[in-house]
């Protein structure tokens, strides 16, 4: 059965984050559509506009990986979402993966208990909001069904550890070398 995945964004989101980390998925061959909690066209937090393909109200089932890109004014507007927290609980549940970047973890996961009892990262000077995780240095962190990652510039290796976590290490090795030949 394929894996499904979706990125999820709202108007704030920092755009390299979540187009670099789809376009890593993308490579891997996963769909992973841009899904919006705000309108069809997102304003990200460096002005980019992004196209959306979904809103968070059509995602009908919980898929396999749900992708949360950060910038702190589309975190916090993520944070408020309820169908996406009913997502990603549900995601959860079912044994799916959610993934998270930069102030993402602290406001939307942290914030909603979903770190308890986690190994987490998070940009700095976002600790404080990591309710329940046990914070990290690293890069990127994946404890269970939950991974996180710093900052803008972890986009990439973000993207790859999920390829490894949902295709395997045969086919993150294989987008790797496609990206940094």
């Amino acid at each position: 059965m394929k894996k499904t995945a979706i990125a999820v964004i709202a108007d704030g989101t920092e755009e390299v984050e979540c187009l670099a980390v789809v376009d890593v998925l993308r490579r891997a061959g996963f769909d992973t559509p841009i899904v919006s909690a705000d309108g069809e066209t997102v304003t990200g937090s460096h002005g980019i506009k992004i196209t959306a393909d979904a809103r968070t109200a059509d995602v009908k089932t919980a898929p396999d990986l749900i992708f949360i890109s950060g910038g702190k004014a589309g975190a916090e507007r993520l944070a408020n979402c309820a169908p996406l927290i009913d997502m990603i609980a549900a995601t959860l549940a079912r044994g799916g993966r959610v993934a998270a970047i930069c102030a993402a973890p602290a406001l939307v996961l942290g914030a909603h208990g979903f770190l308890n009892g986690k190994r987490a990262t998070c940009y700095p000077g976002f600790e404080p909001y990591m309710s329940g995780a046990a914070v990290c240095a690293e890069r990127v962190v994946t404890d269970g069904q939950i991974t996180t990652a710093k900052a803008m510039g972890c986009s990439v290796e973000l993207g790859i550890e999920l390829v490894r976590l949902l295709a395997g290490e045969e086919q993150a090795e294989i987008v790797q070398k496609s990206i940094f030949c």
